[in-house]
């Protein structure tokens, strides 16, 4: 394997529901500092960067030791402005786009996503997937889910329930977990291609893939991701990691 791995976790200070989340303290960490500290723990990757357009998580992420990088404010998505950091490192071959309010994510998956990519030739993105046996979480269109084939290469995503069961008890669900990996080619793909049709009727960027010829690669993990989206969210990770210090 020729070039070095980043991972890179783009930060951002504004949320319509959750303002300011990277920065708020559970523990006396930041919710930034225990998602890097999570990177920190992979096997494969040689650089961790967090991406932000904001001085309050740059600050931050000095305070505790990591390596940080400003970006445009204008980016619309997380890709974009990891590709601006990504531009000025020739060096980085292989990423992994590690979101920033996701701080139980285990340094395993984040491995399976690195080593997809890394190892496998005909995947230009890795991602994970698990599997679903609710029946609010396979017909809930904020959970997207995702088919694949017999060698776990993505078919299609969808916020839709899918398949469709005309025959039941036959299909396994999968739900999508937001952590992507890129060979460098196709993140600039992904930067640099125009919205498609799929992608925009279902507000997912990685149909823009699909629908461009590229290859997803999926691994099956068996956990519940938390994603810090709201304050029940957060009052979640307190209790989870409260729990774990006490036991």
């Amino acid at each position: 394997m020729e070039g070095k791995t980043a991972i890179i976790i783009p930060a951002r200070y504004g949320s319509s529901r959750l303002e300011g989340k990277p920065l708020l303290k559970v523990c006396a960490k930041s919710v930034i500092q225990w998602v890097y500290e999570k990177a920190q723990a992979s096997k494969f990757a040689d650089m961790i960067i967090v991406a932000t357009d904001d001085k309050r998580i740059y600050d931050e992420v000095k305070s505790f030791g990591g390596e940080v990088e400003m970006t445009s404010v204008n980016h619309k998505c997380g890709s974009d402005r990891i590709m601006e950091v990504v531009s000025r490192h020739p060096e980085i071959s292989y990423i992994c786009n590690l979101q920033g309010d996701e701080p139980l994510i285990k340094p395993e998956s984040i491995d399976a996503v690195i080593k997809n990519v890394q190892e496998d030739d005909n995947a230009d993105i890795s991602t994970l997937i698990r599997v679903l046996t609710d029946e609010n979480e396979i017909n809930n269109p904020n959970l997207v889910k995702c088919v694949i084939d017999k060698n776990g290469f993505a078919l299609y995503f969808s916020r839709s329930k899918i398949p469709f069961e005309r025959n039941c008890g036959i299909a396994t669900f999968y739900g999508h977990l937001g952590i992507y990996g890129y060979k460098r080619a196709a993140l600039e793909a992904m930067t640099t291609l125009s919205q498609t049709p799929l992608e925009m009727t279902e507000s997912l960027e990685q149909l823009r893939a699909l629908e461009n010829g590229m290859k997803i690669k999926t691994s099956v993990v068996d956990f519940v991701p938390v994603g810090i989206d709201t304050k029940e969210d957060l009052e979640k990770f307190k209790q989870i990691i409260s729990e774990k210090l006490t036991v």
